[in-house]
């Protein structure tokens, strides 16, 4: 993974509305220039430039984002059947939180986005994950509605 990554994190590719065992965790980094998805096995899902990238975020937080012609359906957590995120994806999470703790100053870092009371509680603050990427997104050039 580049050091020139501005964020990093685990979210879930809703690859079926119903199926939670096809709900797949994928590492997400938005870079220089570059929005990537990686897989469990590390395959590279998408990469795009963020500014050809179009989306919006739902009501209940799912982030839907489409990448060259491709809708992905992306949210904060998994269901209690989706595979957990490779040791791979959470040893590059890792590092790149490590990387970014030692290189910005607090006020530099990911921004902050709240999230409600019921979120927390029911949800694990995944919608407030969700509505910070799309912060990102935009402030990257992705078209966000």
């Amino acid at each position: 993974m580049s050091t020139e990554a501005e964020h990093t994190g685990i979210v879930y590719w809703r690859r079926s509305l119903w199926n939670g065992a096809r709900c797949e965790p994928l590492l997400v980094t938005l870079g220089a220039g570059a929005l990537r998805a990686r897989d469990r096995a590390s395959a590279v899902v998408f990469q795009a430039d963020p500014r050809t990238v179009t989306g919006r975020l739902t009501r209940l937080g799912t982030l839907l984002l489409t990448v060259d012609g491709r809708r992905y359906d992306l949210v904060g957590r998994g269901g209690s059947m989706s595979p957990d995120p490779s040791a791979e994806q959470e040893q590059a999470l890792a590092d790149f939180a490590r990387r970014e703790a030692q290189q910005a100053p607090p006020a530099a870092q990911t921004p902050a986005v709240t999230s409600g009371a019921v979120d927390q509680l029911l949800n694990e603050g995944a919608a407030g994950r969700m509505r910070a990427w799309q912060e990102m997104l935009r402030t990257a050039g992705a078209r966000m509605r």
